[in-house]
Formats: structure tokens, C-alpha cells, sequence
């Protein structure tokens, strides 16, 4: 993980200028393409293509309804990427998600039938409704984009993009998720409830139609890879970084917190900091970026401790509050030097 780091935080020249545009312009198409289906949400939908442009993954908690399956579907439709879809119940196992050897009888010799993840995009829809056992079968696939069975280690078609989502209101039947799943994703996001204008305007647009609104092609997989390894290059100048590894340091060491952010998270960060840099347009990475990703990625990392929990706490209130009394660096976190 370390290697991984270096090589996205060297280049001082900063990411190719027309890169970067490519990569707004990728950023925008793919906004406007989704929302026929989903009306505003633009933010929110931003998160989840940094997380792409990051090769991370998106974990979203909300309501039925808010749009959480149509944003999946909107984004591989979108991309020309192949879709696949799990819905997690009790009785799924892991070869339900990963594939299974089955024996052919004509060939007398057993053939692997591929499980869902073998796709591009994967809706890993009600998460917490399976097992631990079942929920661990996406370890190795959201880290190393590889599935190992029976031996045999396959790797899977890339891009891969995994929206797992949760429902927060139906608590029963519903196992939480351990801590190394959810450090598995790189933010964590809520759609929440449209406002009165876009709901009227949702209504206004689907009157006739109920169903999906059609959407065209905007970018294909080979694109997503190219605008990957455009992201790679924006600069991450030294005052920036210190700034985001004293956030993260920050939660490792405040007392409300029985678990503070991780290494991993701390990568997290800096790549989801540098899509949303390269998304505004930007070929280096400002503290205003760190600012924006720190409650996205960080929140669902941290345990707050039971005694401030019951004091109201939550993660995203500490995460506001070291924000607040973090130093925000002036010199050298403008651009490249």
C-alpha cells in the first residue's frame, strides 16, 4: 500500500493539463447523462464517480426509494459497463457471490460457473442482510480485483466498481458490517429525500412514463481506465499532504474514539481528493478537497466510544470538529510549484 502511495503523490509536474479536462468533461457528461433518471443529487453523484476515478467503491445508506439501485444502474448504463446485481439475503453463501465449480458431464471434468462479481460494475444491494461469512466473499475482490476458489485465483474485468448499499431503518434480519468490510470502501454516501422543487419536477417528468428514463452512452470502460490513470497524476504538494495526515492522525488519537482511521483510509483520502481535484477542473489537490472527502471517507471507518455516543457523538461530528481546529495550509497548497 505504501508503493501505491508514492507513485500518486510523485509527478510535481502535475497531471497533463488536457487530461484533467478530459477528465472534467467525463466528470460532467456523466452527471447530466444520470440525471434524466435521477433529478439533482448532483453531489452526490460527483462522490460516487471520484470513488470510480479513485478505483474505489461506494458504500450508500439510506431509505428505500431515494434512488440508490437507479443511481447503479443510471452509472453502467452510462458507461457501456457490464451491470450485475446481489441481493443479499440470509441464505446467500459465498459461491452465490464468487462462482461455483460444477462438473460437466460430457467433458467429465469440472467447469467454473462464474458468480456474479465477474462483471464491471456490481450492485451489492442490502449488504448487512447477509452473514459475515457471505459479506467477506467481497474482501479479496473489492482489495485485489481477484477471486481465489478452490485454489484458483481469477481476476476480474476492470474496470470494477462495487455500490453496496444499506437500509438504516430495517434493523431486523441484519448483521452489521465488520470493520475491515467497511474499510474496504473508499466513501460512504446518503442520496437522501429530494426537496420540493426536485420531487415536482420528478413528478412532472415521469407523469407518463413511470419507468426509467433512456440513457444514452457517454464514455465506455476503456475510457474509465484512461481518466484512472489520469487521476493518478494530479499533485499531492507536501503542505497538503501533512494537513491530511494530521486529520487522519487526529482520529486515532481522540479520546471519543475506540477506532480511529486506518492507512488504508489515509489513501483513501489523498485518491478520492485527487478524482474530486481532477474532477473541478484542477491538476493538484487543494486542502478545500480535503475538507470536502474527509466526512465522505473517513465517517464510516471510526467506532465512536459507547460514553459519547450516549452523549450524542457521532463520527461526523468529530470529524467536523477536527476539521475546525486543524491549521489549514497557506503556502504551497495552491497548485504546482
Amino acid at each position: 500500500m505504501q508503493g501505491d502511495g508514492n507513485q500518486a503523490t510523485v509527478g510535481v509536474q502535475g497531471a497533463e493539463p488536457d487530461a484533467i479536462a478530459d477528465v472534467q468533461r467525463f466528470a460532467t457528461a456523466v452527471r447530466e447523462a444520470v440525471q434524466r433518471v435521477i433529478v439533482g443529487k448532483s453531489q452526490a453523484i460527483d462522490l460516487a464517480v471520484s470513488a470510480l476515478l479513485a478505483r474505489g467503491h461506494v458504500l450508500i445508506e439510506d431509505v428505500p426509494g431515494t434512488g440508490k439501485t437507479t443511481l447503479s444502474k443510471a452509472l453502467a448504463m452510462t458507461l457501456r459497463c457490464d451491470f450485475g446485481r446481489v441481493q443479499f439475503t440470509p441464505d446467500l453463501v459465498p459461491a452465490d457471490v464468487l462462482g461455483v465449480n460444477l462438473f460437466d458431464m460430457n467433458k467429465r471434468e469440472f467447469e467454473f460457473s462464474p458468480g456474479p462479481v465477474f462483471t464491471q460494475i456490481l450492485l451489492a444491494d442490502e449488504i448487512n442482510r447477509a452473514t459475515p461469512r457471505t459479506q467477506s466473499a467481497l474482501l479479496e475482490a473489492m482489495q485485489e480485483r481477484q477471486v481465489s476458489t478452490d485454489g484458483t485465483t481469477r481476476s476480474l474485468p476492470t474496470p470494477f466498481f462495487v455500490i453496496a448499499t444499506l437500509n438504516p431503518v430495517e434493523l431486523e434480519g441484519t448483521f452489521p458490517l465488520p470493520e475491515a468490510q467497511l474499510d474496504r470502501f473508499l466513501l460512504r454516501l446518503a442520496l437522501g429525500y429530494p426537496d420540493i422543487e426536485e420531487e415536482a419536477a420528478m413528478l412532472d417528468r415521469f407523469q407518463s412514463d413511470p419507468g426509467q428514463a433512456r440513457i444514452e452512452p457517454v464514455a465506455g470502460p476503456e475510457d474509465v481506465v484512461r481518466l484512472q490513470a489520469a487521476v493518478d497524476g494530479v499533485q499531492v504538494d507536501s503542505a497538503v499532504r501533512d494537513y491530511l495526515l494530521t486529520i487522519v492522525g487526529a482520529t486515532r488519537s481522540d479520546k471519543r474514539l475506540r477506532l480511529g482511521a486506518s492507512p488504508r483510509a489515509a489513501l483513501s483520502l489523498q485518491r478520492a481528493c485527487q478524482a474530486h481535484a481532477a474532477i473541478d477542473g484542477r491538476g493538484y489537490v487543494m486542502p478545500d478537497d480535503v475538507k470536502a472527502l474527509a466526512a465522505p471517507v473517513l465517517m464510516h471507518r471510526l467506532i465512536v466510544e459507547s460514553g459519547a455516543r450516549l452523549r450524542g457523538v457521532n463520527a461526523a461530528t468529530v470529524i467536523a470538529e477536527i476539521l475546525d481546529q486543524t491549521a489549514v495550509p497557506i503556502e504551497g497548497a495552491g497548485g504546482p510549484t
